[in-house]
């Protein structure tokens, strides 16, 4: 260092560098249930421990399927879809809709299988605040009680939602890590000195005379700076340091372990795939009438039903969601719906040619892929 830069003003040696805003590794105690976290980093899982029982599939279990009739639609329903559907196509024009010949009105027979699993995980990870005098619920209270056994209040069944509690006796305080139970850390920008070298005359107090001036040689004082060669720092105003921006000056942290429960409807769906010129893909969007349902802890593969289709997506599906979910995750329920999704392939003549489209779901969705509008785009 040299004779400018200590002039650029006094140095604080007790005064330590801003540290990491998150612990560094070691700093925090593993705690009995929670180990391998560290402050700062992503909440870690928390696995349930094994259920009490192990359920096998029943034998012979039939699923009951009541006498199902395949949804139609009259010339009138489907003419009014078809015009609600044109209305929101700013380029159609509503008057094949209005002028068509119905030709058939053709019912498809569509069953949606829908697996919910539901689930409640559990995650940990430090967290800290500035300690300024709050009650601390520390080990002197009892050990930390492990991490299922935390009472929280469930949610409606199937309904997603996050709760964070505080881990009971978990809390601690410590000297802050960051400014080291200083409550200041040294600023970044003028290195704690308080004042920073004039950028507008590179620290020298003075520039040369330019222009037409009587004296066209010398030196004239910096307007910047007023000759001093430095100005004032204007971050930390001068004072070298700036309020620690972790404990904001308490100098001390209290540290907690904050449990994340986090209950989530897991939803998967088949449709077979039967009509070729439909898109399945639209069928996400509508509703169908669920004339079957199945509900429990576990739910057991659907046997008996005339689609094997839906029987075999059953298996698979919900042997997927035990693989998937058991492990990571404590199941609360399950449920399994089979749907009759309404679906209409509407035959018409408009102008002496064929058209076609499509009434779908309970909504009265409607598809085309071809609609003979009257309306031309330039």
């Amino acid at each position: 260092m040299d004779d400018k830069d200590e002039d650029l003003g006094a140095f604080d040696p007790n005064i330590p560098e801003e540290g990491p805003s998150a612990p560094p590794p070691g700093w925090l105690d593993d705690v009995h249930g929670y180990q391998g976290h560290q402050g700062g980093q992503d909440d870690n899982p928390l696995y349930p421990p094994p259920p009490a029982y192990n359920p096998q599939p029943e034998l012979n279990r039939n699923t009951l399927v009541p006498n199902v009739r395949v949804p139609t639609v009259s010339e009138e329903v489907a003419r009014d879809a078809l015009l609600k559907f044109v209305k929101s196509k700013w380029t159609y024009s509503s008057k094949p809709a209005r002028n068509l010949t119905f030709k058939d009105l053709k019912p498809i027979t569509v069953y949606r299988y829908r697996l919910e699993t539901y689930t409640e995980s559990r995650t940990s990870a430090w967290q800290f605040e500035a300690y300024n005098g709050q009650m601390v619920d520390g080990p002197q209270y009892g050990m930390c009680p492990p991490p299922w056994d935390i009472p929280v209040t469930s949610p409606q069944r199937y309904t997603d939602m996050v709760e964070k509690v505080r881990v009971p006796h978990s809390s601690f305080v410590k000297l802050c890590h960051t400014c080291k139970g200083c409550g200041r850390t040294r600023c970044t920008s003028c290195s704690g000195r308080g004042q920073k070298r004039c950028l507008n005359c590179h620290g020298k107090g003075h520039k040369k005379r330019t222009g037409n001036h009587r004296k066209s040689s010398g030196r004239r004082n910096c307007t910047s700076c007023h000759g001093r060669g430095r100005k004032r720092c204007t971050p930390c105003h001068g004072h070298g340091y700036k309020t620690c921006s972790v404990c904001h000056g308490s100098q001390n942290l209290l540290h907690f372990i904050l449990l994340t429960v986090t209950w989530k409807n897991n939803v998967d769906d088949f449709i077979p795939d039967r009509q070729p010129d439909f898109p399945d893909k639209k069928f996400e969007k509508v509703t169908g009438d669920p004339f079957f349902i199945d509900e429990n802890v576990l739910v057991y593969p659907i046997q008996g039903f005339p689609d094997q289709e839906i029987c075999d997506a059953s298996t698979k599906m919900i042997n997927e969601h035990l693989n998937r979910y058991s492990s990571t995750s404590r199941i609360l329920q399950q449920r399994q719906t089979i749907e009759l999704v309404p679906l209409t392939h509407a035959h018409y003549t408009y102008k002496g040619k064929d058209h076609s489209f499509f009434v779908y779901g309970t909504e009265n969705k409607v598809f085309t892929s071809k609609y003979p509008s009257a309306c031309t785009l330039l």
